[in-house]
């Protein structure tokens, strides 16, 4: 097949006849702009042009491969036709470049509060916005973090400590922490490797993993990068197309994934305003077709854009069809109450993620740790607890290593981590996420050392007071750390400043 010029490729730049470069591959794109689920101006912006670097942060590399037709697979681009485009570094960049070379040094992290505060200060702001929102007022998020701070430890004394275990088996997988890595989207946003730092650093140390649906990654390129041995699991979001989904999930298990996570509290994506605000923000140069133009949607923030697929239509009665379809223990993930609880064990599932979507979903749901308390109870109900059939998991807030343990003590079998460990990445790549597994190991020892527990089965309720837990009003000790980085709403602002 001939190279195509790039100055044909030029001459498909409207909504008529679209064609974009990726990799430097051409790809007619026309009949997929209303299908996009970006909108069709982000594609538009590009029309003609060489696509590639707005392409890979939010894509997985086989993405436009997969799912155009191969008679829009134009053939390769001339590379000598191709006029090579000089980057402007704004202002913005020049800070942010500057910021990265005055990173505190990774002996200088002490705590996963540090990987936060360093990837706020250095992703682009894009990037943050969508890491860091969460749903409406942000209740939610915040409560997520606070409603650990409730939760008082009553050690125990003169117990033999000199060495403590605090490794575990997660769906009867081992694991050298009782955290796994939870999944979290477009890792590629915050660094290029994306969810590969992840991946390896995890298949170092033992931790699992826990692959994303919508990765920046593509889903074998993650599981390529895995040791031999190393346990992943894989979060599903379902798609409309049943088939699709069928050939996602079989297709993991035959690449060895071990666990299935269902998301089940996303039936519509909540209204993450800093994400919002930053589309809003970013639309100035995107598709001069649609300006001035009533009606345009320009509130809808990155998150809308990788979603629109996920099947609002989803329900009890597809769990036998998810059972018929994999062999994979299958998890609920979302799960916030007891009645919920109980379907699912009913129902055979291997167990459910006590969440709220990092506070992304239902704006004023309960935390995760809150939840529990009555779902063990209420599981109780079924036989002998812990049930090693049915296993409990919480994510959400969770930044110390004592946190995890007044999960455990609380009937979680293990304790999912997402935000933290993206930062920890976003900030210093693999290394910084090794860097938090240490941070998570040392606080882990000396906290199962003061608290009288020798390994996770020594933890116990009565090690916990938890009363307070529900009272969501009262006086407790300010976090400073936490509320130093966290980043207030704004409203809308003055197109110029009088």
């Amino acid at each position: 097949m001939s190279l195509i010029s790039a100055q044909t490729v030029a001459e498909h730049s409207t909504a008529s006849s679209c064609w974009i470069i990726v990799h430097g591959k051409v790809y007619d794109v026309t009949e997929f702009l209303p299908e996009h689920p970006g909108g069709r101006k982000i594609i538009l912006k590009y029309a003609g042009i060489d696509a590639t670097e707005a392409y890979d942060p939010i894509h997985p590399p086989d993405a436009i491969t997969t799912h155009l037709p191969k008679d829009k697979h134009l053939g390769a681009v001339d590379p000598n036709t191709v006029v090579k485009v000089v980057k402007e570094v704004t202002a913005e960049e020049k800070k942010r470049q500057e910021l990265m070379a005055a990173r505190p040094s990774l002996d200088e992290i002490v705590n996963l509060h540090d990987f936060e505060a360093v990837a706020k200060a250095i992703l682009p702001a894009k990037a943050w916005a969508y890491y860091s929102s969460a749903s409406d007022d942000e209740i939610t998020i915040r409560e997520n973090r606070a409603a650990y701070q409730r939760i008082w430890f009553r050690p125990r004394i003169l117990r033999d400590v000199s060495v403590v275990n605090w490794s575990t088996t997660i769906l009867g997988r081992r694991s050298s922490l009782p955290v796994y890595i939870s999944a979290t989207a477009l890792g590629k946003l915050g660094h290029p490797d994306g969810e590969l730092n992840l991946t390896r650093a995890a298949g170092k140390h033992g931790v699992i993993q826990m692959i994303p649906t919508l990765a920046s990654c593509a889903f074998d390129e993650i599981v390529d990068a895995a040791v031999p041995g190393q346990v992943q699991f894989l979060q599903l979001y379902v798609n409309r197309d049943r088939e699709i989904t069928r050939k996602y999930v079989q297709h993991a298990e035959k690449r060895g994934v071990k666990g299935l996570f269902i998301t089940v509290d996303a039936p519509q994506l909540g209204r993450r305003e800093k994400d919002m605000r930053m589309k809003v923000v970013d639309e100035s140069g995107v598709a001069k077709v649609q300006e001035n133009q009533s009606g345009v949607k320009k509130d809808e923030g990155v998150a809308r854009a990788i979603s629109s697929f996920i099947d609002p239509s989803l329900s009890w009665k597809d769990i036998p069809w998810f059972k018929s379809i994999t062999n994979m223990p299958i998890v609920l993930k979302g799960v916030a109450t007891p009645q919920d609880a109980l379907m699912a064990y009913d129902y055979g599932l291997a167990g459910i993620v006590l969440s709220n979507h990092g506070g992304r979903q239902l704006d004023t749901a309960r935390s995760g740790i809150e939840n529990l308390i009555e779902v063990v109870a209420a599981l109780k109900t079924r036989g002998p607890w812990p049930n090693p059939k049915f296993e409990v998991f919480v994510d959400g807030g969770v930044r110390r290593a004592s946190d995890v343990l007044k999960a455990i003590a609380l009937g979680a079998s293990a304790v999912g981590v997402g935000r933290a460990f993206m930062y920890s990445f976003c900030a210093y790549g693999q290394e910084g996420v090794e860097k938090a597994f240490q941070i998570f190991r040392e606080e882990l020892e000396m906290n199962m050392r003061l608290l009288g527990a020798r390994t996770i089965d020594d933890l116990t309720p009565d090690m916990v007071d938890a009363s307070a837990l529900h009272s969501h009003v009262g006086v407790t000790p300010t976090d400073n750390l936490y509320n130093t980085i966290y980043q207030p709403l704004a409203l809308a602002q003055f197109k110029n400043k009088l």
